[in-house]
């Protein structure tokens, strides 16, 4: 006997927010803007220490984070192509809010360490320089879009969050696992 085939994804979840796309793409902009004037301003100061403690504390927590990050777009990735959309929506709603948290923190840690030069030599060091590049490139120009895609989930414009988010995702799982990647290789050198 066949069994029949039983649908077990969920129906998309209600409208969270209803704002207009052109205000909500102004105000993703102008947020997307500010973080990154505030990242590139607040990387030129450095406040300094006592020295009673591990200024590169908050590269470690970093470090966490983006891992965290990692695994919850892994969870959001299966959970929507699973049709669960109540988990998918926890999940990426928990990566942006700890990528939230990893902002606060990388500025912090920029803060109070200021830069440290790497110390590999040769192709380490190339590889390096390679992969901090492309995060820091990916890492500030996908903000904006990661914002756009929440936006559009949150007010139920699902064919239209799918589409950016199928781009999207391969980016934001970049940058969250070469942020680790990125740590693990420049912490000798602290």
């Amino acid at each position: 006997m066949i069994e029949p085939v039983v649908n077990t994804r969920e129906a998309y979840p209600a409208k969270a927010i209803d704002i207009a796309e052109k205000p909500a793409k102004q105000w993703i902009w102008i947020l997307s803007g500010v973080v990154f004037l505030a990242v590139v301003l607040l990387n030129r100061i450095q406040v300094p220490t006592s020295g009673t403690w591990d200024i590169h504390v908050f590269a470690k927590v970093n470090a966490v984070i983006n891992s965290l990050v990692s695994v919850l777009l892994l969870v959001g990735l299966f959970t929507a192509k699973a049709g669960k959309w109540s988990a998918h929506r926890s999940a990426m709603l928990g990566a942006m809010v700890l990528s939230i948290l990893f902002l606060v923190s990388y500025i912090l840690h920029h803060l109070f360490a200021g830069e440290t030069a790497f110390g590999g030599t040769g192709t380490i060091k190339v590889v390096y320089y390679i992969i901090l590049a492309t995060h820091i490139i990916l890492a500030g120009g996908s903000l904006p879009f990661i914002l756009l895609t929440a936006y559009r989930a949150l007010s139920a414009q699902y064919p239209a969050h799918r589409k950016l988010a199928k781009r999207l995702w391969p980016v934001w799982f970049y940058v969250s696992v070469t942020g680790v990647v990125v740590y693990l290789l420049i912490s000798p050198y602290y």
